[in-house]
């Protein structure tokens, strides 16, 4: 009988439990923009510094990925499932600076439900990284988050459904719907994390 074994390495866990806590702080700076009491010139500061450090992370598992012999798992694994996390960290970023720039005040009510999706899956990753050390615990965090992904899909179409209803008028329409698919592609974003995360624990198993 052959027996997998791989040296511990923590630091691997601990970078990648950094990067889901990048996307929790993200996301609670894009619920900040929905806040009419906000600073929005402040929450964009933030959230620049946040991207910068989310980057810094990533850049670090890069690094100890090319300077370590045994990783804790597949090389391109690792690769795959640091970018993919700051690939949803760019798009909530990106977000944020639209809703800035393009100054919108009035946001449609399913808009910021997409920003509460968002908030969700950011929370389920950072609960579920720390599980990558056993690779336990992993499966309703992997449903919720493929739930939630569907349910942001139904809430997108109706999202651009209402958008070309003519209750809005044609700059806001074009404006929102960047906005929404940007939200939508960082939806997106979080199920590809988790189907990662579900390839990895099936090759370790």
């Amino acid at each position: 009988m052959a027996f997998k074994f791989r040296p511990v390495d923590n630091e691997f866990f601990d970078l990648f439990g950094q990067s889901a806590q990048h996307l929790v702080t993200g996301a609670g700076m894009l619920a900040e923009m929905f806040n009419d009491a906000s600073d929005r010139d402040e929450v964009v500061r933030r959230m620049r510094v946040a991207e910068r450090e989310a980057d810094e992370t990533a850049r670090a598992i890069v690094v100890r990925v090319n300077s370590t012999f045994v990783t804790p798992f597949d090389r391109e694994d690792i690769h795959t499932l640091a970018n993919l996390l700051d690939d949803v960290m760019d798009l909530i970023d990106e977000a944020i600076d639209m809703i800035h720039i393009y100054e919108v005040h009035q946001i449609p009510a399913e808009v910021i439900k997409q920003a509460d999706v968002i908030q969700r899956c950011a929370d389920l990753t950072a609960e579920a990284m720390p599980r990558l050390r056993t690779m336990k615990g992993l499966d309703d965090y992997i449903a919720e988050v493929n739930r939630l992904e569907r349910s942001g899909d139904k809430s997108y179409r109706r999202i651009l459904a209402k958008l070309f209803g003519g209750s809005y008028e044609a700059m806001e329409v074009l404006k929102l719907k960047d906005i929404v698919e940007c939200l939508e592609k960082a939806i997106d974003g979080f199920e590809r994390v988790a189907n990662t995360v579900e390839q990895i624990a099936v090759k370790e198993s």
